[in-house]
């Protein structure tokens, strides 16, 4: 799916998400790969612990936590890459973001499954700002009342994904697997209340 206008609402009711793509230089993928703190984490299902399929890292301002597939992330310092990506997206976004999540998909088997981020100390309703660097992936939505509605998005390198308005309350997002894929670092910058 191409979008010729990106303040174009890419979802066809009950939500706002916003694509932006060039927003950024994707240099910014090696140097990224290289001075984050990576982690593999997991969680537990069914009583048995399970590794995240992508590796993890949480960045955030004064000590702020965030909790989510009931893993608590202690956040480390904004590295001077993160802050120079947080202040563009703040000044394209208009929101002012204090932490950000990264996932790191090093191959097509590295995913993230269904989900809405929709944790409380996101607020209300949350704004989301998702930096892509590295290859494209794809990008889906489903809605949950309405699982038919769904919505496809290939995220290109260096792209601006936002994700506004009600849109955790009423639709679900995942990056499925694929067979092959190139290396890819996403930023979800995050405002913790």
């Amino acid at each position: 799916m191409s979008f010729l206008f990106p303040d174009q609402n890419l979802l066809p009711f009950d939500g706002e998400v916003l694509y932006f793509p060039n927003f950024i230089s994707n240099d910014f993928f090696e140097k990224l790969k290289e001075e984050i703190n990576w982690k593999q984490e997991g969680m537990k299902i069914f009583g048995k612990e399970v590794a995240f399929p992508r590796l993890t890292a949480w960045y955030a301002e004064n000590g702020k936590t965030y909790t989510y597939s009931g893993l608590k992330n202690i956040p480390e310092e904004f590295t001077e890459s993160l802050l120079l990506i947080k202040k563009k997206v703040e000044s394209q976004a208009g929101v002012r973001f204090n932490s950000a999540l990264l996932n790191y998909y090093r191959h097509g088997n590295d995913s993230m499954g269904w989900h809405t981020d929709n944790e409380p100390e996101l607020g209300e309703n949350p704004v989301i700002a998702s930096i892509s660097l590295g290859g494209s992936r794809k990008l889906q939505f489903k809605h949950k009342a309405t699982p038919k509605s769904t919505q496809n998005i290939i995220l290109e390198p260096g792209s601006l994904l936002l994700m506004q308005g009600s849109t955790q309350h009423h639709w679900l997002h995942q990056i499925p697997k694929v067979k092959e894929a190139e290396g890819r670092i996403n930023i979800t910058f995050r405002r913790i209340f």
